[in-house]
């Protein structure tokens, strides 16, 4: 009767199930997982957000398959003025720019290499495609790597696209210079999701921030105001499409007809968009103090114990490393059962081993605090 795409298991985990148990019985949960800002205890800018969504011009429906030309021009500020407006498709989100990326280059079967761990978002949007995820790893050594050898090996005949988060969620580590360089040597097209580039902990020359300014292959570098403006609610992403003239000028072409047949993206937004981009820097201050605290409290409390902290480069996460006495189901629902704290398994995000525990920095401080107490007091 439903479309195979849709054969997902849509019963609750353990894990949903104790969170609706505790929910029902009242108790208050101390959520280590927030990754919602609206709801993590910032001071937006309240009047420059909402008068920039008052102008008459969102009234008008002036419909432009790329997205409105001021909009555009508005992202293309975000990068330095560097990116044309002609280089710029907006979108209702990032999860919807994946869905018009994949359209545009893969057929159904087709595959798409996206790294491992990271986002579980991926398998979702590739199937609503007819798309197959084929995963390449990640390794840690003191830092995340791309493993090449893993990589060069899983590309096949229907390989499509290759997939980097950069900073990658949940690792939060950024893709370099000279990995980029392989990459680009591979000759298959890059989607770079970099919604979280703005937040890194420390510079790094060695780090690749955008791929924006790449010309050696075709690049889609996916962004928009959920993270950067921390306006989830407001439904603006983009996509900025990169690499070798003809080749990204036929691309960017055919991803106008793709959008000309939704029309998504609402005018009001686009006609704030300026204004939104504009009042990011409040919100991203108190972003960066909030995870640095956080990352800073989680790394002393860490030392001398049993627990180990992974390296991180930015973004909203970080990975504790807990003692493999017990599985990290066990770990997270007993947390949860006795403690009420909650904290994501490492397999949500497909980590090949255990015991990997994932916070978020965003987590409001004193939460953050007590949460972290009671994991260390677990026995």
């Amino acid at each position: 009767m439903f479309s195979s795409r849709l054969r997902w298991n849509l019963s609750p985990n353990p894990l949903a199930r104790l969170i609706a148990e505790k929910r029902a019985g009242g108790a208050h949960i101390l959520d280590l997982t927030e990754s919602n800002p609206t709801r993590a205890g910032f001071e937006y800018p309240e009047h420059d957000i909402l008068e920039a969504l008052s102008s008459p011009a969102s009234l008008r429906y002036d419909p432009n398959p790329a997205g409105l030309l001021e909009a555009r021009e508005s992202v293309g500020q975000y990068y330095g003025g560097r990116v044309a407006p002609d280089r710029i498709l907006l979108t209702a989100s990032t999860s919807e720019a994946y869905g018009f990326v994949f359209k545009l280059l893969a057929d159904p079967g087709d595959e798409v290499l996206v790294p491992r761990p990271s986002y579980p978002l991926f398998e979702f949007l590739a199937e609503l495609e007819s798309v197959r995820v084929v995963q390449y790893p990640l390794v840690y050594d003191h830092g995340w790597m791309i493993d090449f050898p893993a990589l060069e090996h899983a590309i096949g005949p229907r390989t499509r696209a290759i997939v980097v988060v950069n900073p990658n969620n949940p690792t939060g580590s950024f893709l370099k210079r000279d990995e980029l360089d392989r990459l680009v040597r591979l000759n298959v097209p890059i989607i770079a999701d970099e919604v979280f580039a703005d937040f890194a902990f420390a510079p790094d020359p060695r780090r690749v921030s955008t791929l924006v300014d790449e010309t050696g292959a075709l690049a889609f570098s996916l962004s928009g105001l959920s993270k950067i403006a921390a306006l989830p609610q407001m439904k603006l992403g983009w996509i900025v499409v990169s690499g070798p003239q003809t080749e990204r000028n036929e691309a960017y072409e055919r991803l106008e007809l793709i959008s000309d047949t939704y029309l998504s993206v609402g005018t009001p937004v686009q006609s704030a968009a300026a204004a939104l981009l504009g009042a990011r820097a409040s919100i991203q201050d108190q972003i960066r103090r909030r995870t640095a605290a956080n990352l800073a409290l989680l790394r002393e409390r860490m030392r001398s114990t049993p627990f180990g902290l992974l390296d991180v480069e930015g973004g909203w996460y970080a990975i504790v490393q807990a003692p493999r006495i017990r599985s990290e189901e066990v770990w997270v629902l007993e947390l949860l059962r006795r403690h009420d704290v909650l904290v994501q398994p490492g397999f949500f995000f497909d980590f090949d081993r255990e015991a990997y525990l994932v916070v978020s920095l965003l987590t409001p401080e004193a939460v953050f605090s007590e949460g972290l107490s009671r994991l260390l007091a677990l026995d």
